[in-house]
């Protein structure tokens, strides 16, 4: 069993990860106990929230649902909106963690079903969307196949990346509450940061989530960049 101790927006959680077994994990914050299923693969990735079936159908429905347990704190979009792939439609509160649930395509509001304060189980649907209707690819001209060229030579083999760089024994650090990958890197070495300023957001699950300080401090080094896949503990920035 792994313990971390975070902070987030200068409230103070404790939360701990027990692997059950392959892909199973138990979080438990402050008490509160969660199943998580971490995949295997990206295909198999559970998300906060998800299209109903059907949603893949050009001008179908859209239906956005929770995957978990929560408390709606805010509603952004409105009945009626237009909205793109990837804008934010409510957020919802789960694990003590803010979840932007995002339009995963373009589309039209039809309802939002639940109003701020609100909680909801794994399940409940949140937004009701008709995604806009694509239209089908031309089909593509007969072409006559040529005979292939000679295979053209091996490239060299790229170099191994570098690995990452790890913390001085006993430095402090901010480490990753769960698996993920970074989005985005708000500080830079030499910034002064306090208590609860976020210094970097964090995609697990299909949920954005905030990596605050825990302590002030100054930046020492930032461990990771956008883009790149970290686990469970893994050291993020370290702080003078």
């Amino acid at each position: 069993m792994k313990e971390f101790k975070f902070k987030i927006s200068g409230q103070d959680y404790t939360a701990s990860v027990d692997e059950k077994g392959a892909g199973e994990l138990v979080v438990t914050v402050n008490g509160q106990a969660y199943q998580v299923e971490v995949p295997t693969t990206k295909a198999a990735a559970p998300t906060m929230a998800r299209a109903s079936q059907g949603g893949g159908q050009a001008g179908g429905p859209k239906n956005v649902v929770s995957e978990l347990p929560g408390t709606v704190t805010k509603v952004v979009a409105a009945a009626g909106q237009h909205v793109k792939k990837g804008d934010v439609l409510l957020v919802i509160e789960a694990m003590k963690m803010a979840n932007d649930i995002i339009a995963e395509a373009d589309g039209t509001v039809q309802r939002i079903a639940v109003a701020e304060g609100q909680s909801v189980n794994q399940g409940d649907l949140l937004v009701e969307m008709v995604a806009d209707a694509v239209a089908a690819p031309a089909a593509a001209p007969a072409i006559k196949v040529a005979p292939a060229p000679a295979p053209a030579p091996a490239p060299a083999a790229a170099p191994a990346a570098p690995a990452a760089p790890k913390p001085a024994a006993g430095a402090k650090v901010i480490d990753a509450p769960l698996p993920g990958t970074i989005t985005k890197v708000l500080v830079k070495a030499g910034d002064a940061v306090k208590a609860g300023d976020t210094v970097c957001l964090m995609e697990a699950m299909k949920m954005e989530n905030s990596i605050t300080a825990e302590f002030a401090g100054t930046i020492k080094a930032v461990l990771v960049d956008a883009g790149a896949q970290v686990q469970s503990g893994q050291a993020l920035v370290e702080l003078d």
